[in-house]
Parts: structure tokens; sequence; C-alpha cells
């Protein structure tokens, strides 16, 4: 059952081909008439945008079971066409049906900390059918209809209905944690941030931060250097004759001076400080509550954003203020050694299928072609997903060339298509920019033991596009492993007092009563199964999940 939902307040039953089944109708209430026909058979809602009318109806207390985001939606069929970045509203596609002139996408709304305006922060954006210039709940209609059709033209429309499917999943999670909102003691990060920087300071940075840059400047020789300053450390290092690209921590970990140490130190506090300091906690947390807005497929990977907050991002030390409620706890499950893992599966590599199933993959790798080396082993796997070609690199993935040759020739494959100009895509049918993207903006940034002296922008941005795609066909799947995992894990927890609370990546973070944690524990681990058997069928590939039961997220494994 498909049931379309205008945002002024109008319903009308749609057909499993999009066609009506029925006239439309005017509601009084849409929050109640939404959950009164929830509770009779759980239809599909059809709908612009879930950011848009979802969280008002969370508000009003009505959770749905399934939609379609039409705008997530047209998204991916427009990447699909090598379209990505087009405009996406409602709007857009019902133009490009009718031939006429595509609008813009109206600018993302700022980003609103609960702190300054509550009422706000999940408020309807869209324009009423009268400002819009078209009747909305026709537009809905003829725009699914015409979706379902490209979807059904796509290579793999299996496939693809079920990233649809995953993505609108994933846009009502993303609302429903931040209606949640993830625990957060106010009072325990105030004692934190005084442990790490002392007292906040009526002007200026706080007293650690201001012993270490007298630390610092003594070290160089120098009077008045902001260390905030990439420009002018770099230029006071080479004062001292240290000659260094840039202040990144990889960089400076390779310097023997005695200004790196403290250094570094006041880079990890300056962070914390700018990032997560008491004017953070101040504008984000609210009745012992953080809540983000997150922004399901906000980078082409299709890995989440947030706006404003920076959930995705919370230091490891500011975490111990996440505490859960008294008498609840939290389950927290990471997918170790995911991206390995997803190669093994849309490669077909039968050898690497074999050591992914294995509970830790980089030591069946070591003991299968490395001399067990998981070192290594490691190197050559992460090289081959990040496109290092130098150093310790060498030898590891002439080793993995040789002995998972399947594997190898997928990443490179891809490799030569980007650099050639041309289109991949991930698994599901998640399609990459046509053109180079900045790795960093594109959420694509190789771990640090996989980095290589060469920056993306070095060298021809052929190259530099070949390492994008060669990661892309694999992140991509990864984000739509996680995805899935989000949806499966979202329907074993209804009947529950448990809720989501937070998604970094590959990790989940529920907050449920004591009395759950062990039943919500095993539905994470079967919902990671139930994952790799939907995207993946019956593949040797195991995800295995670390699961901890904790009462503060800092504890977690």
């Amino acid at each position: 059952m498909l049931v379309a939902v205008s945002p002024d307040g109008r319903l009308q039953d749609l057909r499993a081909d999009g066609s009506p089944a029925g006239p439309p109708r005017a509601v009084a209430d849409l929050a109640a008439a939404v959950a009164e026909r929830e509770a009779a058979d759980q239809p599909r809602w059809v709908w612009p945008a879930t950011a848009e009318i979802y969280p008002a109806l969370l508000r009003a207390g009505v959770r749905v079971a399934r939609c379609h985001d039409l705008e997530l939606t047209e998204a991916l069929l427009l990447g699909h066409t090598g379209r990505w970045g087009s405009p996406r509203s409602l709007a857009a596609a019902r133009a490009r049906l009718l031939g006429l002139p595509v609008p813009a996408d109206p600018p993302p709304r700022p980003p609103e900390p609960p702190g300054f305006a509550q009422g706000a922060l999940f408020e309807t954006t869209s324009a009423p059918p009268a400002a819009a210039g078209f009747d909305v709940l026709p537009a809905i209609q003829r725009v699914y209809e015409d979706q379902l059709a490209r979807v059904g033209a796509t290579e793999h429309p299996g496939r693809f209905r079920l990233l649809v499917a995953a993505e609108s999943a994933g846009a009502l999670v993303g609302a429903e944690m931040g209606h949640a909102g993830l625990p957060w003691r106010a009072d325990v990060h105030d004692e934190l941030l005084r442990e790490l920087l002392g007292a906040p300071q009526p002007v200026g940075p706080p007293r650690r931060l201001a012993e270490l840059t007298a630390e610092i400047n003594e070290a160089l020789g120098m009077r008045g250097l902001h260390p905030d300053s990439p420009a002018e450390v770099v230029k006071a290092f080479a004062r001292n004759g240290v000659e260094i690209p840039n202040t990144r921590a990889w960089v400076l970990k390779r310097v023997d001076h005695p200004a790196v140490p403290p250094l570094l130190e006041y880079k990890e506090l300056y962070r914390i400080w700018t990032a997560h300091g008491w004017s953070w906690c101040d504008a984000w947390v609210r009745d012992g509550r953080f809540r983000p807005e997150y922004v399901p497929g906000g980078v082409v990977s299709g890995r989440w954003a947030t706006r404003g907050g920076g959930a995705l991002q919370v230091p490891k030390v500011v975490r111990r203020a996440v505490i859960a409620d008294p008498g609840w706890r939290f389950v927290v499950a990471d997918a170790g050694q995911l991206e390995p893992r997803v190669l093994a599966a849309v490669s077909g590599d039968k050898r690497l299928a074999a050591a992914a199933a294995a509970g830790d993959l980089y030591a069946a790798l070591a003991a299968d072609s490395f001399d067990g080396d998981r070192a290594k082993a490691k190197i050559a796997l992460l090289g081959a997903m990040y496109g290092q070609t130098g150093g310790n690199a060498i030898p590891a993935l002439a080793v993995l060339r040789k002995h998972y040759p399947v594997a190898f020739e997928f990443v490179e494959a891809a490799a030569r298509t980007g650099e050639a100009g041309g289109l991949v895509r991930s698994w599901l049918g998640r399609t990459c920019p046509p053109s180079a993207a900045a790795l960093r903006d594109a959420g694509l940034d190789p771990p640090e033991e996989a980095g290589s002296a060469e920056t993306p922008q070095g060298g021809a941005s052929g190259r530099a596009r070949g390492r994008f795609t060669r990661n892309f066909v694999v992140q991509a799947t990864a984000a739509e492993w996680a995805l899935v995992l989000l949806a499966t894990l979202r329907t074993a927890l209804e009947g529950k007092k448990a809720e989501m609370v937070l998604f970094v990546h590959d990790e989940v973070v529920v907050h449920c009563p004591e009395e759950e944690a062990d039943a919500v524990a095993e539905a994470v681990r079967a919902s990671a199964v139930q994952a790799g058997r939907l995207l993946f069928g019956d593949t040797a590939v195991r995800f295995p999940l670390d699961v901890s039961v904790v009462g503060a997220y800092a504890e977690a494994k």
C-alpha cells in the first residue's frame, strides 16, 4: 500500500505502479491522519523529503515504518545518469518531467542550535502549493511514477530498489535520532574541559592553551607565534632549519624537534576548545540531550553528514560526557575491517572471501600469503583500495596482485575508469560524480597508514581521479551495507523502548533500558548478518561487529 503525502495536509492512495488509486483527500490534522493509517496497514509513505515532513510527525508522537523519499531518490537517479549535483527537489523533478526550466534547489537552511531555536530545528521548509506555483500532490504522484520507471531501467534494478529503500529508511533513522537526542551530561562535559584546558577565561584561550603557546614559542625561539596558524608554524620551523609541507599531525610526528610535543598537544586541545568547548555545549545540549541534524547521503560516497553540532566528529575524550540515563545502557556496535570485507564480497575473489570469513581478516590474509606478517597484509590491502604506489606498499602489493588477482583487478579497473573520466558505481548503483572532486570534500580520505607523500592534488588530475574511483566502489558499498544494517536494526527494535541515538559511518549506538541490552546486542549482530545477505546473497564473507554494552560511550571498545 502506498500513500502520497503533501505538506499542506492532503493524502492520496497510490497503486503499486504509482498511479492514483482514488481521489485526493484533505485532512484537518496530518499527524493524526498518518497515525491512523499507520496503525491500520503501515503503508509506504511517498513524500517530497523526509526532512521536511517527518520531524514534525515525530514531535506529534507519530512514527512511520516505511517511506519513499522523492528528493533522495531523485539524487540517486540523477547521479546514475552522470548528472550528480543537479537540482533534486520535487519542483526540479517536476520541471524535468514537463520540459520546463529546472529551478535550483533552495539553499540549505543554516543550522539552528536547539539552545537558540528549539522549536525550529526540524520545521518544514517547503513552500506551500500556491507559492510553489503548482499543485504539490499531483506532482508527487507523477514524479514517483517516473522514478519507478527510471529505477526499472537501471542495469541492476533489484539492487537499485534496495538502495532507494535503504536511503529512504536512513532518512527516517536520521530524523528519529535527531528527535531522540544523544544523552549528554553537561556537568561532566564541564569537568573534563576544566581537566584538559583549565578554567575558561573571560578573554582569550584557557590556561592550558596559553601555557602550551609559551612552550612552543620558547622551543622555536619565537615571540608572538600563534600555534593555531599553520602558515606561521611552517615559517617558524623553516627558520629552525626544518622544512615541513603543512602542520598535519602525521607530518609533525615525523619531525624530531622539541616544539613538536607541545604543538601536537596544542592542536588537539585547541580543536576540542573550539569545536566542543563550553560554547558548543551551551548551544547544542538541552535537557540532557545533544540533538544534531543528520544529513543522510551527505557526501558522494553515501556516508552521512551533519548540519551543525559536529556529531560525526566528537573526540574520544569528550565522549566521557555521553552517559546513559539511570537504569539504561548503551549498546555500541562497530563493524571491524568493513571496507576490506566489502572488497572481498563485491570483487568475487574467492581466496580473499575465504580470508574474510575469519574474525581477523588481516591475520587470515597474513597466514595465507604474507608469511604471517599481519602489518604487511594490511598495508597491501589498504594500499590497493587507496592507490598507494610507493614506499613499503610496493612489495606488499606485488604479493596481493599474485595471490588475489580478482580483487586486485577489481579496484584497478575502477581506477582506470576514473582516470579516463568514466563513471563507477557501488554494488547497489550509487554513482560517483562525473568530474574529479577533492577527496576530502567527498569524504574519501585514505587512512593514515595508507597515505603516501603524494597529495591528491600532486600529479595528474587523471591519477587523482583514479585514486578517488578505486576507493569509491568500495567505500560507497560499505556505506550501503551500513544503511541496510540501520534499516534492519530499526525494524528489529520495534516494540522495544530502545532507540538508536548515534550513527558514525560504520558504528551505531543504541540507548536502551538495562533489561533490554542483551536482546539489543543480539539484534545488532543479527542485523549485520542480514545486511550482508541482502546485499551479497550467499557469500563466505563475514561482517562481524565489536559489540559493547556500557554505561558511558567512552567505555566502548
